[in-house]
């Protein structure tokens, strides 16, 4: 049996990672598509929970047996992709997919698997709060977080790619907003 999707992004640090999990937490058969990425581990995650942590050349030769769905470089060495392997796993517990993945992830996802897939972008309400949640983090240098900043702006430009916005002002409106939306896709009365 094959479910449905959905897919998340957003620019780093507004708020989609908090997002799936109200999603999760909701009740609507969702799964979470953990992602693989190159990047090192950070802190308490867990590899195969939070994501698949392989090496750079482990990624290359999954990408050559043709095991992604969609991946990317988004910056030297820094790949991130999702596997066929982790969709398949969830419609075969017979569940619907949710992808926590960036907006070039995102809008790639949402070619793929068109109308079968709602892609909702959680924007920021502005970069200056983005860059100061950012801040809060305290996992980035001063350059990396202008690195992120600049790819933000890059973005948030792309949101209209995107079945919805969602405007991440207040955090529990827009987990309220997610959740009716997503809920509304399911069951098949989203237009």
């Amino acid at each position: 049996m094959e479910g449905k999707l959905v897919i998340i992004s957003a620019p780093s640090g507004a708020g989609k990672t908090t997002i799936v999990k109200h999603l999760l937490d909701g009740g609507l058969k969702l799964s979470f598509s953990v992602s693989a990425t190159t990047r090192q581990r950070r802190g308490n995650e867990i590899d195969g929970v939070d994501y698949f942590f392989i090496s750079v050349p482990e990624f290359k030769k999954r990408i050559e047996n043709n095991e992604f769905v969609e991946w990317e470089e988004v910056y030297k060495d820094l790949l991130y992709g999702t596997l066929k392997s982790e969709i398949e796993r969830i419609w075969a517990k017979g569940n619907h997919v949710i992808f926590d993945v960036d907006v070039h992830g995102g809008i790639r996802l949402k070619e793929i698997f068109g109308n079968k897939s709602i892609a909702i972008f959680i924007m920021p309400p502005t970069i200056e709060e983005l860059e100061n949640r950012l801040l809060k983090r305290n996992t980035e240098s001063s350059e990396h977080l202008k690195m992120r900043v600049a790819k933000a702006k890059q973005e948030m430009s792309l949101a209209e790619e995107f079945d919805m916005v969602i405007v991440n002002h207040q955090l529990d409106k827009a987990k309220e907003e997610s959740l009716k939306l997503v809920s509304s896709f399911l069951v098949g009365n989203f237009k």
